[in-house]
Formats: C-alpha cells, structure tokens, sequence
C-alpha cells in the first residue's frame, strides 16, 4: 500500500474512533502482523487502551488476527486498508438499501454498519424504536415489519451471518491462543427462529435530557436483548453483494445508453435473476433460457415471445462481443461477460 492511503486511513479512523484507534490502526498498516505487547511498546500506548483500540477495530470488521505458533504464542493482529477504505462507501450502502427496501432497510443497513455486527432481535428493536420515535404522536412501528425488512435483506444476500466460534473443538483456547472462527456457506443465509410481537417504543423526551442516566439504562436493556432467542448469532453487511448490485447497474445503464431502454429491462432480469446463484466475482450470470427470462419480465413491459427472441438475438449479435462460440445457446451470461 502507498502512504497515501496509510494517510487516508489514518485520518477516517480518527474521526471516527479517535487519536488512538487512529495511532493503532495506521501503524498496523504500516507494518506486519504483531501482538498487543509489540503494538503497546512500538507506538507507546498503555497496554489496556490498546486493547480497546483493537477491539474497535476488530469490531468493526477492519482488524483480523491469528494464533501464533510454538515456541512464541500469543495473537498477532493486522489491519485491511481495503476494510478501511470501505467506509468512504457506507453513505451509498445505506442510500441502495433505502432504494430497495425502504426506512427499514435503510435504518437496518446503518445499524449493522455502525456497529460492525449485532443480533437480528436487536436489530430490529433498535430500528423499531427510531422510526417510532420519528412518527407522529399515536403511531408506532410493528417489529414484524421491521423483522421482514430484514429477512428481504438476508434472502437477497445483503446481510449475511458472521463467522461463528468451532464448537467442535473440545479444547478451550489458552490464554495466548485464538479462537477458531468458521463459516458455514449453507448457513450464512438461514434466519433464526425468532418471533416478533409488539411494536417500536417511542423515546422520550426526559431522555434526551438525562444524559446521566442513559447509558446506565442502556447497560440494564441489553441483557434483554442479548438473552433473546437468537442469542448468539450475529449479523454484518455482505460487501461483495452491494459491489455485484452496483455492477449490475452499471450494466445495466450501459446497455440503455448503447441500445434502448427495453433492452437493459432484459439485461437487468436476466441480472436479477442470477444474483443470488451467482459467486460476486463471477463473470457471467448463471444460462437462462428465453422461456424463464419472459416469465421473469415485469408486467409493465408487455413485450411478446417473438419480440423477446429479436432482442435476445441482438444482445448476442452486438459487436462488442469478442467472442461467438455458443452465443445461442447462453446468451444472457455472454452478453453480461463482454460488459466490463
């Protein structure tokens, strides 16, 4: 990495964590992975605000560690510049999930991106509680509805699991180890069972005056909370789905400036359709056949089959295409693949 963006690190980091989660994070970035002894005594930070500093940072999905081997041991840590620098983007994350699923997505994404990660209860009754405090007097916010916000969230892949602690391993971790995180793929998506009853509760105003006596409040709710039925499993925004999304807009804006508007409203189901069966980094979509892409169109373009087959045929027909091999046969995923 250059120092340019060791400095462009530095200076996010500070002001939105402070001096000395700035002064950690920028010299994990400079150097290797080291352990909080090393970190502690190379910037002359007291040991325990360093472990603070690297618990915001891990919290926050910018710092990852591992164990180190005998004869040594101890947990080394190192910061991604990539993990850092996202966060110039968290403005447009919030602005597509407001897009696309409304207040409550809108709140739900900011939520998790403010906190790195957090339980699907908790969650849903902080984001309750916001848009119940935002209304007018006698209304509030179901949690179910909120609830549901977050399961469209989860079903399209924006919200995934966090990687969870190996329980199969019986031996407990020594003080100098880490803990064995997996991530199981046929989980990462799977909503736990918990039941939503009862609606947002709306803040008042003594509240907001109380500085005092808020965070003593807030200590004695999140027992609550954390006790609820999904306690536990813990949420986080999946990065890469946003990035394939604001792919697939781009591709889809290209084909409307090069053919027509009809033609990126195909691209842009053919895209829709593949976007959860396709890996983020994949170059074309998943083969679709013309009967599935017309049943998938949506009704306000009342285009018939024949008409589809001519717009299909001048997608695989348009010159941009290096290539020609089995262009009838996919012509969804080649036309998306010659698209940069």
């Amino acid at each position: 990495m250059t120092e340019q963006e060791v400095r462009v690190c530095g200076l996010l980091l500070q002001e939105m964590f402070g001096a000395v989660v700035e002064r950690v994070g920028t010299h994990l970035l400079r150097g290797s992975q080291q352990t909080l002894r090393a970190i502690a005594a190379e910037t002359g930070t007291p040991l325990h605000l360093v472990k603070k500093a690297v618990c915001v940072l891990v919290q926050q999905g910018m710092c990852v560690f591992s164990s180190v081997g005998p004869p040594r041991g101890g947990v080394q840590y190192a910061v991604s510049v990539d993990a850092v620098m996202r966060r110039l983007r968290f403005p447009r994350y919030i602005y597509t999930a407001k897009a696309l699923y409304g207040d409550a997505g809108e709140l739900l994404v900011e939520e998790l991106l403010q906190h790195g990660h957090m339980t699907m209860s908790r969650a849903v009754r902080t984001v309750a509680d916001r848009l119940t405090s935002s209304m007018e007097a006698g209304r509030c916010v179901e949690l179910s509805e909120v609830a549901a916000a977050f399961s469209r969230l989860v079903e399209t892949h924006f919200l995934q699991r966090c990687p969870s602690v190996d329980e199969t391993i019986t031996d407990a971790p020594g003080p100098g180890s880490a803990p064995t995180l997996t991530d199981c793929p046929a989980q990462r998506y799977t909503l736990p069972r918990v039941s939503f009853t009862g609606a947002g509760k709306r803040r008042r105003s003594s509240e907001d005056r109380e500085g005092e006596t808020r965070p003593k409040r807030a200590r004695l709710d999140t027992p609550d909370i954390e006790d609820a039925e999904d306690a536990g499993v813990y949420w986080q925004v999946n990065f890469e789905r946003f990035h394939h999304h604001f792919r697939d807009q781009a591709i889809v804006g290209a084909v409307a400036s090069k053919l027509d508007q009809t033609s990126s409203e195909i691209v842009r189901t053919m895209l829709r359709m593949s976007e959860v069966m396709s890996p983020p980094g994949a170059a074309c979509t998943q083969p679709l056949s013309a009967n599935e892409i017309f049943r998938a169109l949506p009704p306000g373009y009342s285009i018939s089959r024949p008409v589809l087959d001519q717009y299909l045929s001048l997608l695989v027909d348009d010159p941009v295409r290096p290539s020609t091999a089995q262009a009838t046969a996919v012509p969804s995923c080649r036309y998306c693949h010659t698209i940069p």
